[in-house]
C-alpha cells in the first residue's frame, strides 16, 4: 500500500493548531511511516501540489488569499479537514466582524503611527474580506478536528484514524454547516 499524502495549512489564526501538532514530537516519526507530508507551512513549498489525501487546514478565511487558497485546496484534496476553532467557528479571527474594515484597517495602519499607512503593492497585504468567514462556509468541508489547539494526542489519532480508512472519533460538540 502506497503512503498517503498529507497537507496543513495556516490561514488567518495563531498558528496554535500547527504548534500542537508539532507537540506530536517522536511521533512525527511514526506519521511519517503512514504518510508523507507534502505541503505545510513549516516547509518551504510554494505552491499547493494536486492529489493530496487528507489536508488540515488550519484559521478562518480572513482575505482574498484565503478565499482563493481554500477554494483551490478543496479541488486538490480528497480529504479536507476544518483543523481547530478558528477553521471551525471563526473564534478569534472573527472578532473582527465586529467592526468595519476600513476601520480595522485605520487602527491597524494609519492610526497607530508604526507603520504610516496601509502597505500598498501587489502581494504585500490582501485584501480583507467584509467578514471573517468559517472554512465551511467557502467549501465543503469532510471532517472538523476542534480545540483551540487541538490536543497533540487527538490530532495523531485523528490523522492515523483518516489515513488508516477509519471514521475518526471526535468527542464533544459536532460542528456543521
Amino acid at each position: 500500500m502506497s503512503k498517503k499524502r498529507l497537507a496543513t495549512v495556516w490561514l488567518g489564526g495563531c498558528s496554535g493548531c500547527h504548534m500542537s501538532f508539532l507537540d506530536l514530537d517522536e511521533r512525527l516519526l511514526d506519521l511519517a511511516e503512514l504518510a508523507d507530508v507534502c505541503y505545510t507551512p513549516i516547509a518551504d513549498v510554494k505552491e499547493f501540489p494536486h492529489n493530496v489525501d487528507i489536508t488540515l487546514v488550519e484559521g478562518a478565511v480572513a482575505n482574498e488569499d484565503h478565499l482563493r487558497d481554500a477554494k483551490k485546496i478543496r479541488e486538490r484534496s480528497g480529504i479536507l479537514v476544518a483543523f481547530g476553532d478558528c477553521a471551525i467557528t471563526g473564534n478569534v479571527t472573527a472578532l473582527r466582524n465586529l467592526f468595519n474594515v476600513e476601520d480595522v484597517l485605520s487602527r491597524a495602519y494609519r492610526d497607530s503611527m508604526i507603520v504610516g499607512g496601509v502597505p500598498e503593492g501587489d502581494g504585500i497585504v490582501p485584501k480583507l474580506l467584509e467578514k471573517v468567514l468559517r472554512l465551511q462556509d467557502v467549501v465543503a468541508v469532510d471532517y472538523f478536528l476542534p480545540g483551540c489547539p487541538p490536543p497533540a494526542d487527538v490530532i495523531f489519532q485523528f490523522v492515523v484514524d483518516l489515513i488508516g480508512g477509519k471514521t475518526p472519533a471526535v468527542t464533544g460538540r459536532k460542528f456543521g454547516s
